[in-house]
């Protein structure tokens, strides 16, 4: 299996390729119970916490400048896949939209089926980071989180919610489900954040 679908850098590519990890040309699918499926109308992320509580739908996100982004991601399992290639609204055209209170450091993405994961803010507000609904110009598959996830590409992709509903913003950190199940709070690849006792 390793042979066919996923193979060892040979050195890690200029810095691209954390250790530990595998390349692969696939896009393995590792989710948490069922995938979601619903319709991009359906859509609707709620901004909550220590923030002006705002709700944002398909058409809303939309009508925000809408980017295409390449970068490598990297799951926790072992596996990186290069230059992928990502459109939606970037996190920073998002948050000009937002007023946020002077406490928050925090955020903590909330997504359809009660999945959570944690973030600090300074990781979420990162010019690279989207809520992509289009992946490699097609739209985002159910499986892969379609049809809005978060992409955090310096980070572990657990720390990318697929089946985005909510952020919610927080003074001080707190674990998001894989967290609490003894993921790393951070997720940093380069560093080998997989585990609590990372």
């Amino acid at each position: 299996m390793l042979g066919r679908f996923f193979k060892k850098p040979e050195d890690d590519m200029g810095g691209r390729v954390p250790p530990g990890q595998t390349l692969t040309s696939r896009f393995p699918v590792l989710t948490y119970g069922p995938t979601q499926h619903y319709a991009p109308q359906d859509v609707v992320v709620r901004v909550f916490g220590l923030a002006e509580e705002k709700t944002f739908t398909w058409a809303d996100l939309l009508a925000l400048p809408q980017t295409t982004l390449t970068y490598d991601i990297h799951c926790v399992t072992h596996w990186s896949k290069l230059d992928t290639s990502w459109t939606g609204v970037r996190v920073v055209d998002l948050m000009e939209h937002l007023k946020l209170d002077p406490a928050a450091r925090y955020v903590m993405q909330h997504s359809v089926g009660g999945y959570t994961t944690n973030l600090s803010l300074e990781d979420f507000t990162r010019p690279e980071n989207l809520l992509a609904h289009t992946f490699g110009g097609e739209p985002l598959a159910p499986e892969h989180g379609g049809p809005l996830r978060l992409v955090v590409p310096h980070l572990y992709f657990w720390k990318s919610a697929k089946w985005l509903t909510g952020l919610e913003f927080m003074a001080g950190d707190k674990p998001g489900f894989w967290e609490r199940n003894g993921y790393h709070m951070r997720g940093d690849p380069f560093k080998e954040e997989r585990y609590d006792d990372d």
